[in-house]
């Protein structure tokens, strides 16, 4: 049902200022940044492994843009650091329905848009050990699938 952990999503107050650590402490490098209204952040994603033609798992680094976005919450609950996990499967609502029957809730009914042109859906952090996790299914002609 999975194929890798796609990435991990950490929060940051200063977007520019965790790419810059993440690249002089570790080398990562930038593969794609966005801004994503509908999320409210704005996020770079930083390949730690594999080629952008397949086998590679990512940073998601997310700057809330607005007070009233989930990360912009996440931050003035608990300060910068890992927000949640993504894990990489070929069908998204598949999986949810898998794992919705499991027990676990999905936040959401259908799959949304995501990163980089992916469909993604959320599980609930009560049903998951208190990780939030996130489902994502890569745009078919992504390199990340």
């Amino acid at each position: 049902m999975f194929t890798r952990i796609d990435h991990i999503g950490i929060a940051c107050r200063n977007l520019d200022e965790s790419v810059r650590f993440y690249r002089e402490t570790y080398g990562f490098e930038v593969t794609h940044e966005e801004v994503n209204e509908e999320q409210g952040v704005r996020e770079a994603m930083l390949r730690i492994n594999g080629t952008d033609d397949g086998g590679a798992s990512y940073l998601q680094l997310l700057e809330p843009i607005r007070e009233d976005s989930p990360v912009a919450k996440f931050l003035a609950r608990n300060g910068e650091g890992v927000h949640h996990i993504a894990f990489g499967t070929a069908d998204v609502a598949g999986a949810a329905a898998t794992v919705g029957g499991r027990g676990v809730r999905v936040l959401d009914a259908q799959p949304r848009n995501g990163s980089m042109g992916s469909l993604i859906t959320f599980l609930h952090p009560k049903d998951c050990g208190g990780v939030l996790t996130e489902l994502v299914q890569a745009r078919t002609d992504d390199a990340r699938h």
